[in-house]
């Protein structure tokens, strides 16, 4: 739809602002991140600012919108990513299993996006959810959300012969 493509070419120019040159792999992911994201998304990233320092615990205090409301809180953990994925999970207690973290550059150089992919299981299903970003952290996160968006959305459905999932 032209929403869509208006929102696409925002994302464009934001990253043209980050990054002297574009690639074609850059484009892609852009495309790729708009289809990632499921139609009907409980939760969104609003903000996200970590504080990392040599011999300190890393610390994460993540702002999301779940449901229409903003909500924010804070978490530590044993790197950057893993304080973001504990202020998300409690903010949203969801109960998932982290089963994949993997992160791939997208094109070469440091201005490179980083392309975020985790696999979570909640009840016996296994989600994937993806993300993309010049900063792997917040590419972290917005990955994360994905899946937790795909457990929620997948969650209110119901299986046309077994009836509840």
């Amino acid at each position: 739809s032209e929403e869509e493509l208006n929102e696409v070419f925002t994302r464009f120019k934001t990253l043209a602002d980050k990054k002297h040159d574009i690639f074609d792999e850059d484009l892609l992911a852009l495309v790729n991140e708009a289809a990632f994201e499921t139609e009907n998304e409980t939760i969104k990233l609003v903000s996200l600012r970590v504080c990392c320092e040599t011999g300190e615990t890393p610390c994460a205090t993540m702002t999301l919108n779940i449901d229409g409301t903003e909500q924010q809180a804070e978490a530590s953990g044993d790197g950057p990513v893993d304080a973001c994925f504990k202020a998300i999970e409690k903010l949203t207690e969801t109960g998932v299993n982290l089963q994949l973290y993997s992160v791939n550059a997208i094109t070469t150089g440091t201005d490179s996006q980083g392309e975020v992919t985790v696999r979570v299981e909640k009840d016996g299903r296994v989600i994937n959810g993806q993300g993309a970003d010049t900063d792997i952290v917040i590419a972290s996160a917005k990955s994360y959300i994905n899946a937790l968006n795909k457990v929620i959305n997948s969650a209110d459905r119901t299986h046309p012969q077994l009836g509840d999932v």
